[in-house]
C-alpha cells in the first residue's frame, strides 16, 4: 500500500519538473508531503531486513528479496534521502550564493535516483498479478494486519501532510507563488 501511494506521489512530483518556473511551490509542497510515506516504507523495509536476518520464523519463511532488490535495496534507500534531504536544505537554504552546491546534489541525486527507480520499478512488475490477486493464503494475514498497516499509512500522510502545509510557503525563497494551486 505504502508502495502504490510513493508511486503515486513521486509520478506527481516528477510531473511537476516539465513545468518547474510555475508549479514550484507546488514541487515543494509534495516533496515535503512525501517525507511521511518515505519514512514509513523506509522503516517497513529496514524492518523485514531485521527480522529476516535475526531470524524471525515468519520473514525466515517468507524468504529474503531477490539477489538484485537486495543489491539495489540500499542504493533505493540512499538515493531517495539524497534527492529529499538537498531539496530540505535547498529550501532552508533559499536561493543564493550558498544554495548552488545544495542544487548540484539534488540534480545529481534524483538522476541517480531516477536510474535506480526504473530498476526498482522493474523488479517488482512481474510480482504485481499475484500482488494483486490476494492469494487465499495471504487473507487471513492481510485482514489481520489491513488495520494497522491503514493507520500507519494514514499517518504517515497526515505527518508529510502536516509539514508540507508548515513549510510550503519556503519555496518563495527561490520565487514561488505561495499557493500549491498553480
Amino acid at each position: 500500500m505504502t508502495g502504490a501511494v510513493l508511486l503515486v506521489l513521486f509520478v506527481a512530483e516528477c510531473l511537476t519538473l516539465l513545468n518547474l518556473g510555475n508549479v514550484l511551490t507546488l514541487h515543494v509542497f509534495l516533496g515535503m508531503l512525501l517525507l511521511g510515506p518515505v519514512g514509513l516504507k523506509i522503516g517497513s523495509t529496514l524492518w523485514r531486513f531485521i527480522r529476516y536476518y535475526t531470524g524471525s520464523a515468519a520473514y525466515v519463511r517468507k524468504g529474503p528479496p531477490a539477489p538484485l532488490q537486495r543489491v539495489t535495496g540500499p542504493f533505493v534507500i540512499l538515493t531517495t534521502v539524497a534527492v529529499l534531504g538537498s531539496g530540505i536544505m535547498l529550501i532552508v537554504e533559499g536561493s543564493g550564493p550558498g544554495s548552488e552546491p545544495w542544487l548540484q546534489l539534488h540534480h545529481m541525486a534524483f538522476l541517480l535516483w531516477a536510474l535506480v527507480m526504473v530498476i526498482h520499478l522493474a523488479l517488482h512488475v512481474p510480482k504485481l498479478p499475484r500482488m494483486l490477486s490476494g492469494r487465499a493464503d495471504h487473507a487471513r494475514h492481510l485482514l489481520a494486519a489491513r488495520a494497522t498497516r491503514w493507520l500507519l499509512l494514514c499517518g504517515s500522510l497526515a505527518v508529510g501532510l502536516g509539514l508540507a502545509f508548515a513549510t510550503y510557503h519556503l519555496s518563495a525563497k527561490f520565487g514561488g507563488s505561495h499557493s500549491i494551486i498553480p
